[in-house]
């Protein structure tokens, strides 16, 4: 559990260096013909649409972000976990990823709402990444959760309870931890908690930036759970 929270927030520190400018870079031709060629009309029609709603928000007020980003993911991505998907018991798809199969398990969720909004101009400090276990199904789970005021209630965006509802309304969460690229807090009551320092260092996250930066999509056989083909720009 603690090496997934070490990869995490190594998603998070790159994430925040790469949200300035991935979605223009995502926004170009070759890009969008790779992304065609890989996943089809329908991935590159949702990313095309993530695109757009990252164009057309960015002077939203934050309350608007927040449903828009929380309502899109939820209503573009499929839920499903990671060993039908992509084969492993543990993979970190890249939005682009998630988007063009159109599927991807909670924390996948937590990553793209996070990823978005931060390029959408959201201070990362308002946002943390928390595990909780999720009491009606009695599993682990991953949600993002935001705050307007550093010591508010937070906000929680989530794929299983699709509304945004305060986390006092969330009963059915029982918070472990949350971080961001800040740092890691051990949850308590909503959200909050003592601070722990950041670790670095690892091949599951550089392997994803990698892959990021040099333009790689999976192309899993799903059906045969081979592993991941990476077809690169």
């Amino acid at each position: 559990m603690f090496r997934h929270l070490l990869v995490f927030l190594l998603i998070i520190v790159s994430f925040c260096v790469l949200a300035s400018r991935l979605a223009d870079v995502l926004a170009t031709d070759a890009v969008l013909n790779k992304v065609n060629s890989v996943y089809g009309d329908a991935g590159l029609n949702r990313v095309k649409q993530w695109l757009a709603l990252v164009n057309q928000s960015g002077s939203d007020n934050e309350w608007n972000q927040l449903n828009k980003v929380n309502t899109f993911f939820n209503k573009q991505i499929r839920y499903q976990n990671d060993l039908p998907l992509w084969g492993k018991n543990d993979y970190w798809a890249s939005p682009v990823e998630m988007l063009g199969v159109g599927s991807g398990d909670c924390e996948d969720y937590a990553i793209g709402k996070f990823f978005t909004l931060l390029s959408l101009g959201v201070p990362e400090e308002k946002m943390r990444l928390m595990y909780v276990r999720q009491l009606t199904v009695n599993e682990p789970h991953m949600v993002l959760i935001y705050f307007e005021q550093p010591n508010s209630i937070p906000l929680v965006l989530d794929n299983f309870d699709p509304r945004i509802k305060s986390a006092d309304k969330r009963r059915d969460l029982k918070p472990i931890y949350s971080f961001n690229g800040q740092g890691l807090w051990m949850a308590k009551a909503k959200g909050l908690g003592k601070k722990v320092e950041n670790s670095r260092g690892n091949s599951a996250w550089d392997s994803l930036t990698q892959r990021i930066e040099n333009g790689e999509m999976n192309t899993i056989d799903k059906v045969n759970s081979k592993g991941p083909d990476y077809a690169k720009l």
